[in-house]
């Protein structure tokens, strides 16, 4: 296996909104569709993409979206031996709330994701052995996250953490263990407790983890660019300009493709310019995992943009 993604799957129900209602208020909504999704299973999907070789270990409900999803994560060539069912469990859910402006709002419930254990990995672990990265993401228990980044330290595999959705008390020297640490812009305003409105408050901000001793800091920042730096660099890649109709998983997009190139060529700064492109792509189309491009369709955008 080239990547392991370690993390949740969920049902995606998203809503096209005008506005939210208010209380005791009903609206019509203009559109709504369901999906599969799950940040895990999202940048599993979008590493898969470029034909990379990935394997999910996840949880899935003994409902009919959990059957759903490991033939969602099969037609996408994922490896699922160890996308175990959770008897007596409902699967993930995630209702979306995408306004006119294409800005989301969302509700996640674990469901079979919060059972996820390091018991999951210990049964996987000589499949594990055999990948050149791992990718973690906080839609599961955080016990699981750090054994995981254990896990992988032991057998000198790189780690990839995503700390979404994030929590303000994650342990810094886990985050100091994994080789690359990919906040985007609101979670590294809740990381630090430091202000994250402009791009020099998001420097500011990612050199305060970067100083921690982290190896590399990731700072995804939607239509600002990315930032990247470490102790002895710092890069900012620009964002592409698109017409966003749906940004719902467009983070999950960027972490899948630049797992992909990472791997493939061990070039950060090529992989994420390539992930800021795919991203880009992606949040012209509505839905999650359904917005993400072809390899042909990403290499012919990119072709076109530069």
């Amino acid at each position: 296996m080239n990547i392991a993604v370690i993390g949740s799957n969920m049902v995606d129900l998203i809503t096209y909104i005008d506005r939210m209602p208010k209380e005791g208020e009903t609206l019509e909504a203009p559109d709504f569709k369901m999906g599969c999704g799950g940040k895990g299973a999202n940048q599993a999907v979008a590493a898969s993409k470029f034909k990379s070789d990935v394997m999910m270990v996840s949880k899935v409900g003994d409902d009919l979206f959990g059957e759903n999803t490991i033939k969602n994560l099969k037609d996408n060539d994922i490896n699922t031996e160890f996308v175990t069912i959770q008897k007596n469990q409902a699967s993930g859910v995630a209702p979306i709330f995408v306004d006119k402006n294409s800005k989301n709002s969302i509700l996640i419930i674990k469901g079979a994701n919060k059972n996820l254990s390091p018991q999951d990995i210990d049964d996987a672990s000589e499949q594990l052995k055999k990948c050149s990265l791992i990718v973690l993401q906080l839609e599961i228990n955080i016990e699981t996250v750090y054994y995981a980044i254990d896990f992988a330290n032991k057998n000198h595999i790189p780690v990839l953490l995503n700390p979404a959705p994030c929590i303000p008390d994650l342990d810094l020297n886990y985050i100091c263990k994994c080789d690359f640490f990919a906040p985007n812009e609101s979670e590294l305003g809740i990381l630090t407790n430091k202000p994250v409105s402009t791009v020099y408050e998001i420097r500011e901000a990612a050199h305060y983890i970067s100083d921690k001793n982290v190896k590399n800091v990731i700072v995804t920042m939607g239509s600002k660019g990315v930032l990247w730096l470490n102790n002895n660099e710092e890069y900012f890649v620009e964002a592409y300009k698109v017409n966003a109709i749906d940004t719902t998983g467009a983070g999950d997009a960027f972490i899948g493709c630049f797992a992909h190139f990472y791997v493939t060529t061990k070039d950060v700064l090529l992989s994420l310019k390539r992930a800021t492109a795919f991203a880009a792509l992606s949040v012209t189309r509505y839905g999650t995992q359904s917005s993400y491009p072809t390899k042909d369709e990403f290499e012919g955008y990119v072709k076109e943009n530069n």
